[in-house]
């Protein structure tokens, strides 16, 4: 969603406070995360569920909670998205005042484990880098798109690894057919995902 920018550590804190306890109450869910871009009013937020039935039974319950956060903050509707996530590695816990990169990729729905395996092959490369904290992968299989999230311990390591960033991204672009279609940087504002480590 896009929130004025003024309203930005009052939807956190509501994310924080109440919207992540009552969706934690409801089965399935196995957490809650929350990337935010100060000077647009960007904001992700993420829930995450134990399987797609869980998730899909959960809507009625989450519509409510989407729509109360979204007009405390005087937010247009939010653009709603549900991914399978294929991927998750933490080397780390994310800090306080850790950062994100975020990127779009769009490919052909048939190649879809591709794009996994790609990824999955840059993942000891990803280790390696000063302040490395995690990535994951979350695709759409019907519609071909891929969101990578590598989240690193602060804005000066996110910083130091735009480039060999840039490297790993074209190359996994290059090996899966994908097309890059936006790159994104977020603070980290809330790191309450309990997906397990799947690699």
């Amino acid at each position: 969603m896009i929130a004025d920018p003024s309203s930005i550590d009052r939807a956190v804190t509501l994310v924080r406070d109440e919207i992540m306890p009552a969706l934690m109450a409801i089965d399935g869910c196995i957490g809650v995360s929350c990337l935010i871009e100060r000077d647009s009013g960007r904001c992700i937020a993420t829930s995450a569920w134990e399987s797609m039935e869980t998730m899909t039974a959960s809507e009625s319950q989450v519509a409510p909670l989407r729509s109360r956060l979204t007009a405390s903050v005087g937010a247009a509707g939010p653009l709603v998205q549900e991914w399978e996530i294929p991927l998750m590695h933490r080397a780390q816990p994310a800090p306080t005042g850790a950062y994100a990169r975020l990127s779009w990729l769009q490919g052909d729905p048939a190649n879809a484990d591709d794009s996994i395996e790609s990824f999955r092959m840059v993942l000891p490369m990803l280790d390696e880098l000063p302040g490395f904290c995690s990535a994951s992968l979350l695709v759409d299989r019907d519609s071909g798109q891929a969101v990578s999230t590598v989240v690193y311990e602060s804005s000066a390591a996110v910083a130091r690894t735009r480039e060999v960033g840039q490297s790993l991204r074209n190359r996994i672009a290059q090996q899966a057919g994908l097309d890059i279609i936006e790159v994104a940087e977020f603070e980290l504002a809330l790191a309450h995902l309990r997906v397990p480590e799947l690699v």
